[in-house]
């Protein structure tokens, strides 16, 4: 009996006896995925003579470099372009729309994976407020941290569910959310305490550390470094920015010129430090390669997945600049790094075996400084006035206003007071609607969209207008979305001024590297306009599990060898 045509029958033998790249006929045992922290999309080829062989080299000669890859959403901060790469999905759907977001219903501004129910397995490990330089860990009110706030699945959590959990799922960074956001809700998470100089995790994952974990911890890796300088890789005048002029801050002793200190360990400023350094990305790496060989990855036939996330990029540009000599260094540095833990991979899996993945949370604007040297615009935005300028008085005024108008701001959303907001008496439409049309009269204000138009879908039909809208959650938003002008944006990071700020819709935030190399795949570099959306689900059809539950991208068809 013969259910298909005739014709169809013909298509699938044919299809069967076609050659197919290798990605394509066996599932791989170990799939890496790699998240470099603020790495934008040029990056990597800016810098390609000076790489050495087996890092960033391997990936884009011997890998499918997708050069014009792009996020779709607007506020391109780290635990949103994370967790994008994770579920294949954009934050209206998986939730997490800022690293700080105000929480309506507790009244205050919350961190994106705090979570109180879970607490940290190591004491003492807990944010430090005196040291800490990310102002966004400060909100949160716990040490407690879990993936329980992302509200989709990952590829991760779909990998786990398609091999009853015999697949080993694994996320590792320097920063908390940068590890649970790639682990997903299935998976085990480990990140870098500042405060106790170890990897952690919370009692989300495990009721007590296992062996290994304790045994790398034990072996004080991050304190071996005390008394060290970061000092350049190679000669000064083989660098591309080796004559750049003076624009850079002096944090804590740190210095704005090379050598840079880490002081000694005991310190309270050296774990900091090392997280500013190349070393930072180093132990990192060191940890993944512990952590591969004690559980085993790769060692049978179920795909397993870890997740590695490389943070130094990230706290290296925001300090010194993506132009800096510093990003240039430091990204040498990390291509050292990437192709030793290469090279252990090639000898514990094989990375004939091995699928590596290589993408960025965000990319980064320039640096003021450095754009006036070239005679490019750009500055700083300094809203602390907002609050006392006319035209906050001339809104108050025609609502009838008396208290406070806004609650506060955590980028990019503008929030309401809660009195505001719950008066009866008060047109919510026309209220937001004013207070876009004022606020776009501010200097370095682009665009003021009310949450109302967000939610009618009132919008401009353009891609920088999709873009906030693919970022708007009706729970998490605040109520007014603000972007900047381009190469505009806020420095001060509560009191903490820096050099360079993303979060931006503007191309040179959304624009990051995409790359696939490993088992069988044939060399190329695709131009077309890809996002990174289309990662997860990617992954979810070579290891031939279920899309995660709000993947919208396409499948880049060249990695199947198509």
């Amino acid at each position: 009996m013969h259910f298909l045509p005739k014709t169809t029958s013909l298509v699938i033998c044919a299809l069967g006896a076609m050659p197919m790249a290798a990605t394509a006929q066996s599932e791989p045992k170990l799939i890496v995925q790699i998240t470099v922290d603020q790495l934008r999309g040029d990056m990597p080829t800016r810098h390609l003579k000076q790489f050495g062989e087996g890092g960033f080299h391997y990936l884009l000669e011997e890998g499918i470099h997708y050069n014009n890859a792009h996020h779709t959403h607007a506020n391109t901060e780290t635990i949103v372009g994370h967790t994008t790469l994770a579920t294949g999905a954009n934050p209206a759907a998986h939730g997490m729309v800022g690293n700080l977001w105000y929480d309506r219903a507790a009244g205050r501004t919350v961190y994106n994976i705090e979570d109180p129910d879970y607490s940290l397995l190591t004491s003492g490990a807990d944010v430090d407020d005196a040291t800490e330089i990310d102002p966004t860990q400060r909100a949160a009110t716990s040490d407690g941290r879990s993936p329980r706030t992302i509200l989709t699945s990952t590829f991760g959590d779909e990998l786990a569910v398609n091999t009853a959990g015999r697949a080993k799922v694994f996320g590792v960074s320097i920063k908390d959310r940068g590890a649970v956001a790639m682990a997903g809700h299935a998976g085990k998470a480990f990140w870098f305490s500042k405060a106790a100089g170890q990897f952690v995790t919370s009692n989300y994952y495990y009721d007590r550390y296992p062996e290994w974990v304790e045994a790398w911890n034990d072996k004080g890796l991050p304190q071996s470094f005390s008394g060290q300088s970061w000092e350049l890789l190679n000669p000064i005048d083989t660098y591309l920015f080796a004559n750049e002029k003076g624009y850079k801050p002096d944090f804590a002793g740190f210095g704005s010129t090379f050598p840079h200190p880490l002081g000694e360990a005991e310190s309270g400023y050296y774990t900091t430090f090392l997280t500013l350094s190349p070393f930072g990305d180093k132990m990192t790496a060191d940890f993944a390669k512990t952590l591969i060989d004690a559980e085993g990855l790769g060692d049978d036939n179920v795909t397993d997945f870890l997740a590695v996330s490389f943070s130094v990029t990230d706290y290296v540009g925001h300090f010194f600049g993506p132009s800096s000599l510093e990003a240039e260094d430091n990204l040498l540095q990390l291509d050292r790094t990437l192709a030793d833990l290469f090279a252990y991979i090639d000898a514990e899996v094989g990375l004939e075996n091995t699928l590596i993945v290589l993408s960025s949370d965000h990319g980064a604007p320039e640096a003021p400084g450095y754009l006036a040297q070239i005679g490019m615009p750009g500055d700083y935005v300094t809203p602390d006035n907002w609050d006392t300028a006319p035209a906050v008085a001339r809104i108050k005024e025609r609502f009838g206003i008396s208290g406070a108008l806004f609650e506060g701001y955590d980028h990019p959303y503008l929030t309401l007071a809660a009195e505001v907001r719950n008066n009866p008496d008060i047109d919510r439409v026309a209220l937001e609607t004013m207070i876009s049309d004022e606020l776009v009269t501010f200097e370095g204000v682009a665009y003021a969209i009310p949450s109302s138009r967000l939610r009618e879908g009132s919008l401009p039909d353009n891609a920088l207008m999709q873009a906030v809208l693919n970022n708007y959650h009706p729970g998490r938003s605040g109520d007014i979305y603000l972007v900047f002008q381009p190469e505009w944006f806020i420095n001060d990071m509560d009191g903490l001024s820096v050099t360079v700020t993303h979060g931006s819709p503007w191309r040179y935030d959304t624009f990051v590297p995409i790359l696939f190399a490993g088992q069988g795949i044939a060399p190329q570099t695709v131009s077309r306009r890809v996002h990174t959306i289309d990662v997860a689900l990617t992954l979810s059809i070579i290891a031939g599990t279920r899309p995660p539950s709000g993947a919208t991208g396409e499948v880049l068809l060249e990695v199947l060898g198509q």
